[in-house]
């Protein structure tokens, strides 16, 4: 099995552990990480919530030290409980998190927090290696498809976290905490928002135990639960001394109105049928080729985009039988493929695939070459142009299309749906119990909605209350 550190790409490595030499490299952007980032995991597709949570960040931001700054906020349709910033000024919000906040301030809340990071510095060098462990973990795992991977590094990162990490976490917390107050909203939201994660945390660890692993969190760092832990609670009661003289509401209307129908856990959402989508139905794999192009029919043995004005370049993709090696060792020792420039390892849908620039010769322009494992294939791709002088822009639609590369899941096929969100009102008859037996729910599926409705570990809904359910 691959190392993590062979799974990142250096410039991805050495950015998140803040390890690149003082001269003789570029240091890696925060858009680089960015691009790693959304090419791992995609970002989810709902405009009005990606606006929302831009408006609320935005917001936070003006309320901070670095107002008039350029901030970016992306949601990634990520079923874990996870928020996270890197250089740069990023902020990203998995769309797993949004299930377990109730109300607008307690989203708020995860938003100051993490702006928090970066206005105390605390995502560049060495001050962000407990935040980029964590980061690391992750996109290795995606892209090994390792929990063990995932784990070693959540190790390391709580053993950084019990330094200086659990320092910077309760600065964010303090920084967060004034800026939510600066813009009318009650800080204990972040109090409450902790305390739901707290309850994520000691559910994840009791299931993890049995299965004989470890599973740490966003803010796992309190010994104690947060509404106990007094350090907490002095850092964010300092924010009253900033309240605003206009209140806001907790935006629970809000925040209801545009999660409902938000997924609940893996989304296997069958996408749109594009017009510029190959579907292998034999092999159960799709491409998106590029927007305006066009198929040819006529080679069944491999897909054929072409630019339609004049076929000045083609992205072909051919199935051909895999072997035990890595991507990249088929590449070069199957294949026999010269050596390419500027290579790279992929993971478009999580799979193994490595790509690279083959240069061209005796006067014939470049080309990319990538190939992804998926089952008993390799799946080769190859995009060419006539003209070297179009190949570098080229070159991005070919990597665009390439990394639309998808299995088709049974769920799709048959046309079945993830679970969503929705709302309900409770009565004094509605019980756990109850909502278990009406929506054929399993024990775990109680103890989830216990905790996304703030009734961890035994708690019952209130009558009268709004209350999360999820279903198909």
């Amino acid at each position: 099995m691959l190392t993590a550190t062979k799974l990142i790409p250096t410039f991805v490595l050495a950015a998140l552990f803040g390890l690149l030499p003082a001269t003789g490299w570029t240091a890696v952007s925060g858009a680089d990480i960015y691009q790693e980032v959304t090419e791992s995991t995609d970002i989810y597709e709902d405009e009005k919530l990606q606006a929302y949570i831009v408006r609320l960040g935005e917001e936070v931001v003006t309320q901070s030290e670095m107002v008039g700054q350029k901030f970016t906020f992306t949601l990634l349709d990520s079923p874990d409980l996870n928020a996270f910033a890197t250089r740069d000024n990023y902020v990203y919000v998995n769309r797993g998190l949004l299930n377990y906040v109730s109300n607008e301030a307690q989203l708020v809340s995860v938003l100051a927090h993490e702006v928090g990071h970066i206005t105390r510095n605390h995502v560049r060098g060495q001050e962000g290696q407990a935040a980029g462990a964590q980061i690391l973990s992750t996109i290795a795992a995606v892209l090994s498809g390792s929990n063990e991977v995932y784990e070693a590094g959540m190790a390391y990162a709580n053993s950084l976290i019990k330094g200086h990490g659990r320092r910077n976490e309760l600065e964010a917390d303090e920084a967060g905490a004034e800026y939510m107050a600066k813009l009318g909203y009650a800080p204990s939201e972040m109090i409450s928002m902790l305390s739901i994660m707290k309850d994520y945390e000691s559910l994840q660890k009791q299931r993890a135990r049995s299965r004989g692993a470890s599973k740490l969190t966003y803010h796992g760092i309190f010994a104690s639960h947060p509404r106990n832990d007094s350090r907490l609670r002095t850092v964010v009661s300092k924010a009253n001394a900033f309240k605003a003289e206009v209140s806001r509401d907790n935006g629970a209307a809000r925040y209801r109105s545009l999660t409902n129908g938000l997924i609940w856990g893996e989304n296997f959402l069958a996408k749109e049928q594009k017009p510029e989508r190959f579907s292998d139905m034999t092999r159960r794999v799709r491409l998106d080729f590029p927007e305006g192009w066009e198929q040819d029919t006529n080679n069944p043995q491999a897909l054929v985009s072409a630019s339609p004005e004049d076929k000045t370049a083609i992205l072909m993709m051919q199935p051909i039988a895999r072997t035990a090696q890595s991507p990249e060792e088929y590449l070069y020792n199957y294949l026999k493929v010269s050596q390419l420039i500027d290579s790279k390892t992929i993971a478009p849908a999580r799979l193994k695939g490595f790509t690279g620039i083959l240069p061209g010769k005796d006067g014939k322009p470049d080309s990319r070459i990538a190939v992804i494992y998926y089952k008993l294939n390799a799946y080769l791709f190859s995009g060419e142009v006539k003209d070297q002088s179009s190949f570098a822009e080229t070159d991005k639609v070919f990597l665009d299309s390439i990394n639309t590369f998808r299995p088709i899941s049974s769920r799709e096929i048959q046309g079945q749906k993830p679970q969503t969100i929705h709302y309900v009102k409770a009565t004094g008859a509605t019980t756990f119990a109850g909502l278990a037996k009406a929506l054929k729910l399993s024990t775990t599926d109680i103890e989830d909605l216990r905790i996304i409705n703030g009734y961890y570990p035994s708690g019952e809904p209130v009558a009268g209350q709004w209350i999360k359910i999820f279903k198909r």
